[in-house]
C-alpha cells in the first residue's frame, strides 16, 4: 500500500495522520473507507494530518472531496493540516484551495473547529 493512515482524538476532533502517496487504487480506497468509517462512528470533524504525504495524483484528490463530502453530509467538516507546497499548489490550480481549510499549525486547525 501506498499510504500509512493512523488516527486519534483531540477533543471534537479526530486527526487523521497520513504518511506515504494518496494515489489511484489502494491508498485512496483506504483513505474514504476510513474516513467513512470514522463518521460512522460518530466522529463527524476530520483534519487531514498531510505532514507526511509525498504525493497526491488526481485520484487522490478526488478522494479527498470524496471524504470532504461524507463529513458534510454527516453535519461534520473536514480541513486540511500540513500541506506541502507541491499538493497546496495542486489544490490551487484544481482551485480546490477555495474548498478545503488548510492549517499549518495543529492547534489552531483543531481551535477552528469550535
Amino acid at each position: 500500500m501506498s499510504v500509512k493512515i493512523d488516527h486519534r482524538k483531540s477533543g471534537l476532533v479526530t486527526v487523521v495522520d497520513l504518511s506515504g502517496k494518496i494515489i489511484l487504487g489502494d491508498a485512496a480506497n483506504q483513505l474514504l473507507a476510513t474516513a467513512k468509517e470514522l463518521i460512522g462512528q460518530g466522529e463527524r470533524n476530520l483534519l487531514l494530518n498531510l505532514a507526511e504525504v509525498s504525493y497526491v495524483d488526481s485520484a487522490g484528490l478526488g478522494t479527498m472531496v470524496k471524504c470532504y463530502k461524507a463529513a458534510t453530509e454527516s453535519q461534520g467538516r473536514m480541513k486540511l493540516l500540513n500541506v506541502s507546497g507541491k499538493i497546496r499548489e495542486l489544490l490551487r490550480i484544481t482551485k480546490l484551495q477555495s474548498i478545503f481549510e488548510i492549517f499549518d499549525d495543529e492547534t489552531a486547525a483543531i481551535n477552528s473547529f469550535n
